[in-house]
């Protein structure tokens, strides 16, 4: 038995700086020095074994177990749900499927400020919660450049309208992760989250429009964009919480746009926006009604046969996200592992805990109930609708695993680290530390989570770093370490649209290479404002009836 040692130099300034070195090693490789994500994510992880054995004491084996057993954590569930989604995306995409949905969305509304709301907004969410990972912004800047509109445009309303979805994309990674790393009830912090982003599901799609086309054309389409966003942000909290993470952005997602198109055949804006510059020009102010939307050369049947496999996923995860099926088949596959040279060896001590805690370490393999078997089972039946054989679904897959090869190692890099932080009482340290901030922290805690987004360009990566400081800092100063550590996930969330992997993206989305520091300078603002936003949301939470109410303690 090793018990957790918070201050080993004794010295809280020293030990305190220690326990930042991974942390600090990571995201100045990344935000600094532009090294490659899974170097980066090796680099921290190395760097963090270093640190807890030699600086906190930690037993060299059982620091390796913690990283082993973070890397397999990383690679299933979480690795096993992102390669099986972007494997139905590749699937879609070779058939020319996904090119149609995304013709079909576009032909709803020929006024601009409705195609930006419909694709940025809701199609971004669609696809962050089904993929997530910068697929989002690359998917939605292209769409937009194809529809005429300018690249800084395209490029900085695709991050503005990427944020509110992120917490729960690629299928609830970020919350996974957060609960892997913190201990805390995954559904609790599904829960909670679920209470803070909701407001800015509504207030994200006006201020989308706002930057677009300013005050006067957002208040204009006023209707049309409540709609989208209130019909986004109620399936958001109800999926939330009362069913799980799983399947959160993509249900809302596909409530928003049915409803959303629904209300544009009854209604229209008096003066319609057919220039992508965001202005209206003399004809657009003279026409009474809509023009007809953009036309498109495919049938109702092609439509629909190209929206069946994300219902499939849809349905499917759904079905694997119900409690009586998981458990029933947890039943006849679940295989339980203790970690050798880590389970039962670890103990942490007060102040982190109220008396000596000693921690667990069990590797649940449940590869039948797991989300991401569920989604490579709605992949193969999609696949077959389509008409691929087995021979060619082999190969797609192979030519999956091949592109995501370093994005798997980057994560189980990041899980790695982030549980040598926790079995080390690295991250305790850290937290400690940051409880100082004393009543301002749950405004400063949120924002912590704004800046871990911003540099590593994840939420999950954000979550997985700072998501156990965050439960320290708030069980020191007395606050629910659920809110807590939501607000690290619902905070960095605005972030996403500053950081580098994103604009790297945008930029290349929309051909407008080496123009990052512009989509910086014209989404930062927005970034840092949503962000304050958030933090006032949850210091209110915390602090003032009745929105204390809201918070699982």
């Amino acid at each position: 038995m090793w018990s957790q040692v918070y201050d080993p130099f004794n010295n809280v300034w020293l030990s305190t700086i220690a326990a930042a070195i991974p942390v600090v090693v990571m995201l100045a490789a990344l935000a600094f020095f532009h090294i490659k994500a899974h170097i980066a994510a090796i680099m921290g992880l190395v760097s963090a074994l270093v640190v807890a054995i030699v600086g906190f004491t930690m037993p060299a084996d059982a620091a390796i177990a913690s990283a082993l057993y973070g890397a397999a954590f990383g690679l299933f569930p979480i690795g096993w749900i992102i390669l099986n989604v972007i494997f139905l995306y590749q699937l879609t995409d070779r058939k020319g499927q996904f090119k149609i949905l995304r013709e079909s969305i576009a032909g709803i509304s020929g006024d601009r400020r409705l195609q930006l709301l419909l694709i940025a907004f809701c199609f971004g969410a669609f696809f962050e919660g089904a993929g997530g990972f910068g697929t989002p912004v690359a998917v939605t800047g292209a769409m937009l450049i194809g529809l005429g509109f300018a690249p800084l445009a395209a490029s900085g309303l695709s991050l503005i309208a990427n944020t509110a979805p992120v917490a729960f994309g690629a299928l609830g990674t970020p919350i996974i992760a957060l609960a892997a790393v913190t201990g805390l009830d995954m559904l609790q912090l599904s829960a909670m989250v679920g209470r803070q982003l909701p407001f800015f599901s509504i207030i994200v799609p006006f201020w989308l429009v706002w930057a677009f086309c300013g005050f006067r054309g957002m208040l204009a389409i006023w209707p049309a964009i409540l709609v989208g966003g209130a019909t986004f942000a109620i399936p958001q909290y109800f999926i939330s919480n009362f069913h799980g993470p799983w399947l959160v952005d993509v249900g809302a997602a596909v409530i928003s746009m049915v409803c959303l198109a629904l209300f544009l055949k009854v209604w229209h804006p008096k003066e319609i926006m057919t220039s992508p510059s965001g202005k209206f020009d003399g004809a657009d102010e003279q026409m009474a009604q809509a023009p007809q939307a953009p036309a498109h050369e495919y049938s109702r049947k092609e439509v629909m046969n190209a929206w069946t496999p994300w219902l499939i996923l849809s349905v499917v995860v759904l079905i694997w996200g119900i409690p009586e099926w998981k458990k029933a088949l947890d039943g006849i596959s679940i295989v339980k592992i203790e970690w050798a040279h880590l389970h039962n060896v670890v103990q942490k001590m007060p102040p982190v805990a109220a008396t000596p805690k000693i921690e667990e370490a069990i590797f649940k393999l449940n590869w039948l109930s797991a989300t991401g078997t569920g989604i490579f089972i709605a992949s193969i039946i999609s696949a077959l609708l389509m008409g691929y054989r087995l021979r060619e679904m082999l190969a797609i897959y192979w030519d999956t695993l091949k592109l995501l090869k370093y994005s798997l190692l980057t994560i189980a890099a990041m899980l790695a680290l982030g549980y040598c932080t926790r079995y080390s009482g690295v991250d305790s340290t850290l937290g400690l530390a940051f409880a100082n901030t004393g009543m301002f922290y749950p405004f400063f805690g949120t924002l912590l989570g704004w800046l871990g987004v911003a540099l590593t360009g994840s939420d999950t990566a954000s979550n997985v770093l700072f998501g156990g400081l965050q439960k320290t800092s708030a069980e020191q100063l007395g606050l629910s370490p659920v809110l807590m550590a939501s607000a690290n996930s619902s905070g960095g969330v605005m972030g996403k649209m500053i950081d580098a992997q994103s604009i790297v993206v945008a930029s290349t989305a929309t051909k407008w290479y080496g123009h990052e520091g512009e989509i910086l300078r014209y989404v930062f603002f927005h970034s840092i404002a949503l962000a304050a936003l958030v933090g006032i949301l949850v210091t209110l939470q915390a602090y003032v009836h009745p929105f204390t109410l809201m918070v699982i303690p």
